[in-house]
């Protein structure tokens, strides 16, 4: 019976605690939102000194985005762009994370990769769409693989310098009370990781969407490429900016769903050390 009643106890502040700090990730939303209301007066600005033409106004912009979110296929196109995004993101986060580890506490292996990241980066992603659809057509590996290809070394080269970084000072202490590797690795080593990766996957995550989308638009696959080379077509910038709001919306939507709630858990003990009420 108290084993039952600790255990409900425990179960309570957990979902407490993490309620907490969604909370205050709502609270912090207001920063965004007026950034975003900065940035919307910004281009109302540009809208009066060149034009509807040239840059449609943000009320328009979001007229032309409700009108193509009343559009039930408009969202097969929305979802097929974030779909092959995250597929090309989570990849990209695999292997970069694993190659990054492997580097950072292997010399001979970073300095193998160093030369093979130089050719990935110092190639435009509009390259390796020429070649993916060589390789793959206008299908989805085309997408994916560019993207995996563009976000890969973003994410390898932050994992990688937060392993070289490390304190080693504490890793050969865990050494000397007994804990091999593993453990190390687990309870060390990704703590210290965990605050170059996911800096590092955000940049890689926003990647992902922009080379998906110009992607979509040069091989002709659909997705929200394929709207904005319609609305190319058309000479509707209007829509064509809708697009491009529906497109930042679910690269929002993905990080917010996916990436944040993860650092979120790793980052519980900064929280824990810190005073009630101080940031940094």
């Amino acid at each position: 019976m108290g084993r039952g009643r600790g255990m409900g106890v425990g179960m309570g502040k957990a979902i407490l605690d993490r309620l907490g700090r969604f909370g205050q990730f709502l609270w912090a939303g207001w920063a965004g939102v007026a950034g975003l209301a900065l940035f919307a007066a910004l281009w109302q600005a540009g809208h009066e000194r060149f034009g509807a033409f040239i840059l449609p106004a943000p009320l328009e912009t979001l007229a032309a985005g409700w009108t193509i979110a009343g559009n039930p296929a408009s969202w097969i196109l929305a979802g097929t762009t974030t779909l092959r995004a995250v597929e090309g993101f989570v990849l990209a986060g695999l292997v970069g994370t694993a190659g990054g580890i492997a580097a950072g506490y292997s010399p001979a292996t970073m300095r193998l990769a160093r030369p093979i990241l130089t050719v990935l980066i110092g190639v435009p992603p509009i390259a390796w769409i020429v070649l993916a659809m060589i390789w793959f057509g206008s299908t989805d590996g085309t997408v994916v693989t560019t993207v995996v290809v563009a976000a890969v070394p973003v994410v390898f080269i932050g994992v990688a310098e937060g392993a070289v970084t490390r304190d080693r000072g504490l890793d050969d202490m865990a050494r000397a009370f007994g804990a091999g590797p593993l453990a190390r690795l687990t309870t060390l080593g990704f703590r210290h990781i965990a605050a170059f990766l996911f800096p590092a996957l955000t940049v890689a995550l926003g990647s992902a969407f922009k080379v998906a989308v110009m992607a979509e638009l040069l091989a002709n696959t659909g997705g929200i490429g394929g709207a904005l080379a319609a609305a190319r077509a058309n000479l509707d910038v209007a829509e064509a900016l809708a697009w491009v709001l529906i497109a930042v919306a679910g690269l929002i939507l993905v990080e917010h769903a996916l990436v944040h709630p993860v650092r979120a858990e790793f980052d519980r003990w900064r929280d824990a050390a810190r005073p009630w009420g101080v940031k940094r």
